[in-house]
Order: C-alpha cells, then structure tokens, then sequence
C-alpha cells in the first residue's frame, strides 16, 4: 500500500515536470529536489534492502556527474541534467538500459515532432501551453522524453513496479 502512495507521488511528480517543461521549458528545481528527497522516505518504508538502496545512490550519482558534464557542454538543460540523476534514483542500476533507450528515441521523435510543428505553425497561433516549445531557436522539452524512459523501466524498480502492474 505505502509502495503505492510513494511511486503515485512519483508519478504524478514526473508528470508535472513533462507538463511545465512542455508550457515554460524549464523543469523546477524544487521539483527535482523533491524527487531526489522523497526516495529518502520511501527507501525506510519500502526496504528493499540496503545492497539495492546503495546502487539507486551510485546509479544517480554517476548519472548527476556524467549530466553536469553534458550540461557544460550544452548538450542539455540544467533541469534536464538534475530530472535524470532523480528518476535513475527511483530506477536504479538494474535497467538503466531501458531506461535511455526510451529516452533517447523518444527524445529523437520529440525532437522531430518540435521541428516539423515549428515550421508549421505560426508562433503566433501556437496554443497557450506550447508557446515557448514552438517558439524557433527554442530548446526541446526533453523532460518528456526523460519521463517516457522512466514510465518505460519502472517495472524492474522495486519501488515503481507494483504501482503500474
């Protein structure tokens, strides 16, 4: 049950996150810090055992240098570069795989859809809470993307499966 309430909490936290970076292009960093706190409590309650709770932390630190790194290089955005090493929090080592092949080829189709619907339509008539992603010289909201590869490997998560099965 309490399983239930955290990766709902979870869940409807990466949500918000496609959804504002969508609207604005910008993930919180009050939504990321929240992910990255919450797993604290879940861990006590979920116990899945230290040696398991260990490899989320080392999975999500590795992630968070490697994305620091990408984020100098202006490969991504900053709150792209914290949303990962919070959702890999959650995932874990176990199928980090799953995890950025659906990250990145759902990030490569967003990232057409971006191009095509830019040439399209007239900024001006975009709708409301696609303004700024329809903007041209605009970034792509990638924290879909991101949020798709955690929907995508959650099931092998000790701490996401039981909520989606």
């Amino acid at each position: 049950m309490i399983e239930n309430v955290f990766a709902g909490a979870f869940f409807a936290l990466c949500i918000y996150a496609a959804l504002k970076d969508i609207a604005t292009l910008t993930i919180p960093n009050w939504l990321n810090a929240t992910l990255a706190i919450m797993f604290i409590p879940a861990a006590l309650f979920i116990m899945p055992g230290w040696e398991t709770i260990g490899w989320h932390v080392l999975a999500a630190v590795i992630t968070f240098a490697i994305c620091v790194g990408l984020f100098m290089l202006g490969v991504f955005g900053g709150g792209d570069a914290k949303l990962i090493p919070a959702v890999i929090l959650w995932i874990g080592a176990s199928d980090l795989t799953t995890f950025f092949i659906w990250m990145t080829m759902s990030g490569a189709a967003l990232a057409i859809v971006v191009y095509f619907s830019r040439r399209v339509i007239a900024p001006e008539g975009a709708p409301s809470f696609a303004f700024e992603t329809l903007q041209k010289g605009n970034g792509v909201p990638y924290g879909v993307a991101i949020i798709i590869g955690a929907i995508a490997a959650s099931p092998s998560s000790p701490f996401l499966s039981n909520f989606l099965s």
